[in-house]
């Protein structure tokens, strides 16, 4: 994989955790904007969209940067969320958006930094 799809992979999983944050903060809180089902449908495709986006990341990267546990986590609950026919549990989606979210955040703007490319934090 190369260094600038890398790249573009990782400012895709910012900005999408980015949108989440600003959803989450436009509706009041996590609890407000997954009580409201345009809020709910856009966390829940965000999320989706970063556990797709990160398992595509190259296994050096991830070796490098200790994301495999991350990496399998978010996908796992991306499968969950697009594959849950009987509804999803927003209680665990809110302890993802409230602990976890902002932890890969951090990685990734580390990521960031290191590969120098600019921050969006």
């Amino acid at each position: 994989m190369s260094k600038k799809s890398t790249n573009a992979k990782i400012d895709f999983i910012v900005e999408m955790i980015g949108n989440i944050e600003f959803i989450t903060q436009r509706h009041g809180g996590v609890s407000q904007a997954l009580g409201d089902i345009e809020g709910q449908m856009s966390i829940l495709m965000g999320i989706s969209q970063i556990g797709e986006t990160i398992k595509k990341l190259d296994t050096e990267l991830i070796a490098q940067y200790n994301l495999k546990h991350d990496q399998n986590g978010a996908y796992l609950t991306r499968n969950y969320i697009v594959h849950d026919y009987e509804g999803v549990d927003l209680g665990y989606i809110e302890n993802i958006v409230r602990d976890y979210l902002p932890q890969l955040k951090e990685k990734l703007v580390k990521v960031q930094n290191d590969t120098n490319q600019t921050p969006r934090s």
